[in-house]
């Protein structure tokens, strides 16, 4: 009989959590599942642009209420003595949604709202194969002018063409090697007018961005410009210049 009363006053007074804890878990947990998911549904082509980002935000919305709800749960637990594990799992949930959500947009508000990028804004490349593949895309191949070029020069000064001691048509083989190391999809290799085009893809959301490459002889060698373009979005939060960076710098080390 003593055996039973221990055991049945264990098994009701085990601590339980809180339903407010239990409530940020839950938000917590489908909240980062739409942060997940979000990506690949737009990759897949099951939902819009417009829509992923309404997942994405919405997803926001719910880890700032489940974080809300863990705060109040820990405070709960601390007093009940009971439940704080459930209350520091769901505020680990809402903050894996909203630490990287957060950085996207801090680093977003250091770039300007800019999505065409090249070494050359008074005479960018222009895209001539690929302008099939973006019939319907939201922004135009057209450069943007002026204003473009004058936020690109003040947030990338970098950004500038590449000199190489090599002959055209050495430089050309080995901009088209570097487009190939950098697994873009090719468009097109155009040796005799210097072009080459390709089209990267972006892992998560799928966003396509077209790329393309000019090379010109220049006294003692030759000029390789680069011009990276989205499709869609009025920000890349810096995507095209570290993708020019990132194939120059491929080019410079001769891969």
């Amino acid at each position: 009989m003593g055996k039973y009363n221990v055991g049945r006053s264990r098994r009701y007074d085990e601590p339980k959590a809180s339903g407010v804890s239990r409530l940020a878990a839950a938000l917590g947990t489908v909240s980062l599942l739409a942060l997940i998911v979000a990506g690949p549904l737009h990759h897949l082509g099951f939902i819009g642009l417009t829509g992923a980002f309404a997942v994405l935000k919405w997803a926001l919305y719910g880890a700032l209420a489940a974080c809300l709800l863990a705060l109040g749960g820990m405070v709960g637990a601390a007093r009940r003595r009971a439940g704080m594990s459930t209350a520091v799992t769901a505020l680990v949930l809402s903050l894996a949604v909203i630490v990287p959500i957060g950085a996207l947009a801090w680093k977003g508000s250091r770039v300007p709202a800019i999505h065409d990028i090249t070494t050359d804004p008074i005479n960018p490349p222009p895209f001539v194969a690929a302008l099939r593949l973006r019939e319907g895309a939201l922004n135009p191949a057209e450069y943007g002018g002026p204003d473009v070029a004058a936020k690109q020069r003040a947030a990338y000064p970098d950004i500038v063409p590449l000199t190489l001691n090599l002959p055209p048509a050495r430089a050309f083989d080995r901009a088209l090697a570097a487009v190939r190391t950098m697994g873009w999809d090719l468009v097109a290799s155009d040796p005799a007018g210097g072009r080459i085009e390709a089209t990267d893809t972006t892992f998560w959301f799928g966003f396509k961005d077209d790329v393309v490459v000019r090379v010109q002889p220049q006294e003692n060698g030759s000029r390789v410009d680069v011009r990276s373009l989205s499709r869609v979005g009025g920000g890349d939060i810096g995507a095209n210049a570290a993708r020019v960076r990132k194939y120059l710098a491929a080019l410079k080390a001769g891969s």
